[in-house]
């Protein structure tokens, strides 16, 4: 009978101590383990956002359609499910600024990312709220995947500026701040997807040039 390999398995190849076989290169999660480490990360989201992060993981599981042990072979610990569920938001967003400094002209391309980037903080405000409350470390344990998107913004700040589309007195952290701040009072106060958008667009009116008169 052959030996049954879980989802999760190290890859053939693997060099086991006193063993002279030759590494092999990681081998990437099946489709099926993929698809189940994406249903676990959306059940998290939406259940922690709503419920707080102190659900317990067997209702994650179940809202996911997968077993507990499925779900503690892809997450150990809910501090690895939290991790997970930003670093998520975050290469998102990445890879969001990169797609449109390469394809998009640069007054269109700020504008595109920063309408994104409110949508995102909106609609997750709860969900980081209760993983901070239950003292989750954002900054530390992300430092240097938060600078990096700072770094990409600041890229499509300075194309913006240098066609004539945002003023060159501001600053990306101008920019983020109040983009932020209009998020946390937009998802404490109530405010629906089409009010939020106004208020970014009074943002981003706000960082244009003033017509000359």
């Amino acid at each position: 009978m052959g030996v049954v390999r879980s989802e999760l398995d190290p890859p053939r190849g693997q060099v086991v101590e006193g063993s002279s076989e030759v590494p092999s290169a990681p081998r990437a999660m099946r489709a099926d383990a993929v698809k189940n480490h994406e249903k676990i990360l959306r059940a998290a989201e939406e259940i922690f956002a709503l419920d707080g992060v102190k659900v317990p993981i067997d209702v994650v599981a179940e809202r996911a359609g997968v077993g507990v042990g499925t779900l503690y072979r892809h997450f150990p610990t809910k501090e690895s499910l939290y991790e997970a569920i930003v670093m998520t938001r975050l290469t998102s967003l990445l890879e969001t600024a990169n797609r449109l400094i390469r394809d998009v002209e640069p007054g269109r391309a700020l504008d595109s990312f920063l309408r994104e980037f409110a949508r995102q903080a909106a609609e997750k405000q709860d969900l980081f709220d209760a993983m901070d409350q239950a003292g989750f470390d954002f900054k530390s344990r992300f430092s240097d995947r938060v600078d990096e998107l700072v770094d990409r913004v600041d890229v499509l700040r300075q194309r913006a500026v240098a066609s004539g589309a945002v003023r060159a007195d501001v600053e990306t952290s101008d920019i983020l701040n109040l983009v932020m701040g209009t998020c946390h009072a937009a998802s404490h106060g109530g405010v629906d997807k089409s009010a939020l958008q106004r208020l970014v667009t009074i943002v981003i009116t706000g960082i244009q040039p003033t017509p000359e008169r």
